[in-house]
């Protein structure tokens, strides 16, 4: 990690699968992700690519990718329930109350990733957001809006269908849509998300689906729709 990865607002974060560009994907019946881990299973199994929806789950999403920067995601995973006791459930409206006495406060949590500008980003960030609501808008259409084709997806529906990805070479760090979103949170005052830290948030919630075409929950989806044409 170079010491502007280390230090920059708008450094990137590795992507989920915290794999090379290079690697080759996964074996066949294999995970994209998380074999043999069982809380890092359950995520890619029941989270990872699933929409989401909602302002508070999206801040908290925004604000986990922010602290992965630099990290492998699992990190971030094994510390989220730290995480939420320490920003009182990802509350906006808690949490922009926030003072530097809070930043202290986190600072010294060890349970956490203690990181001065990630938290005082999280914190800047819920002010970001409820300046959002007192323009009547929500994070929810912000960040759903740079969904590719700029279709919504429906609660609990699946974002727009693309050529699934055969292996890890196959997943962008970024795309024109990550870049455009985050500026787009960027002009409203959202810190610590540039491009790539976009495109992991918008593949953690499911603005596009990046499972590998190997991947058991891909071919779990095949068979069931296969069984219902049956």
């Amino acid at each position: 990690m170079t010491t502007t990865e280390a230090t920059s607002p708008e450094a990137p974060s590795p992507a989920p699968l915290a794999a090379p560009a290079d690697a080759p994907g996964p074996a066949q019946g294999a995970r994209c992700f998380g074999d043999g881990d069982p809380l890092y299973e359950e995520y890619h199994d029941t989270e990872w690519g699933i929409p989401v929806h909602g302002d508070e789950a999206l801040f908290e999403r925004l604000a986990l990718e922010a602290f992965q920067s630099g990290l492998a995601w699992i990190t971030v995973l094994r510390k989220r329930p730290a995480f939420r006791a320490a920003f009182a459930g990802f509350d906006p409206e808690v949490v922009a109350r926030f003072t530097e006495e809070d930043v202290e406060r986190l600072l010294q949590d060890a349970s956490i990733i203690r990181n001065r500008m990630k938290i005082e980003a999280t914190i800047s960030n819920a002010r970001a957001l409820l300046a959002l609501h007192e323009q009547g808008r929500t994070l929810d259409e912000l960040v759903w809006s740079f969904a590719p084709g700029g279709s919504r997806a429906p609660e609990g529906g699946t974002p727009l269908d693309r050529p699934r990805p055969a292996t890890f070479a196959d997943l962008a760090a970024s795309t024109p849509e990550s870049v455009a979103l985050a500026k787009a949170l960027k002009k409203e005052g959202f810190k610590f998300i540039g491009p790539t830290t976009a495109y992991a948030a918008m593949q953690a919630c499911g603005l596009v689906d990046d499972h590998l075409a190997t991947c058991p929950v891909v071919t779990s989806r095949r068979d069931t729709v296969r069984d219902r044409l049956l």
